[in-house]
């Protein structure tokens, strides 16, 4: 799949994509990325084993990670280039609606 259809895809992602490719930053097993979510997110998000190798399984037909080692009873993943750049479109537009949201907030208190 190229770029721009992952993109018009995936972006805004889901909070629980967004967090599951976040942890992607080195190759991790489905555990290890739970974990790592639960850690980066101060436990305000806990993914159960349905949701990651779901959304696990969508990205990797979707091109955006891939296997990086199949060991055993464990699938480790990587991002591939397209979810590279599908994670860095993805904080370019959180940046600017953050920006936004610090600009416009006291119009509302």
């Amino acid at each position: 799949m190229d770029v721009e259809k992952v993109l018009k895809k995936y972006v805004p992602m889901t909070e629980t994509a967004f967090y599951i490719l976040l942890s992607l930053t080195k190759p991790r097993h489905g555990y290890g990325i739970v974990k790592h979510v639960e850690e980066i997110s101060q436990l305000r998000i806990r993914l159960g084993s349905g949701t990651v190798y779901g959304t696990l399984t969508k990205m990797q037909k979707d091109g955006v990670i891939t296997v990086f080692a199949d060991e055993e009873r464990k699938t480790v993943y990587e991002v591939t280039e397209v979810g590279k750049k599908l994670i860095t479109a993805e904080i370019s537009r959180l940046k600017e609606l953050h920006k936004n949201a610090l600009k416009y907030e006291e119009d509302f208190l």
